[in-house]
């Protein structure tokens, strides 16, 4: 550890929970993402908030974020975290196997 460097908190559950709600606004705030994410997922924009509240949906949207590259490039930028940040919390929501 460099002395007088800030240091990142450690991704927890919440913390990674928090991400993925705002991967999810992330996707919806843009009509073209938002459809390529409901076609991948096989969802469609009336079950949505249904499908949040299941258990894995967040997974899911992480793990969705991360497969492609601008993607995740895009939405780490836009809320300011490292892309390293956004694939921890992919990998704690989808939990052990998890690559």
């Amino acid at each position: 550890m460099v002395l007088g460097a800030p240091r990142k908190p450690k991704m927890n559950r919440e913390a990674a929970e928090d991400m993925a709600i705002k991967g999810l606004s992330f996707l919806a705030g843009d009509d073209e993402r938002l459809s390529r994410f409901l076609a991948l997922s096989g969802l469609d924009a009336v079950h949505l908030r249904q499908a949040a509240a299941e258990p894995g949906f967040l997974a899911g949207v992480m793990a969705y974020l991360a497969s492609d590259e601008g993607l995740l490039l895009a939405f780490a930028a836009q809320i300011g975290a490292a892309p390293e940040e956004v694939g921890a919390a992919c990998g704690l929501l989808a939990g052990p196997g998890f690559d």
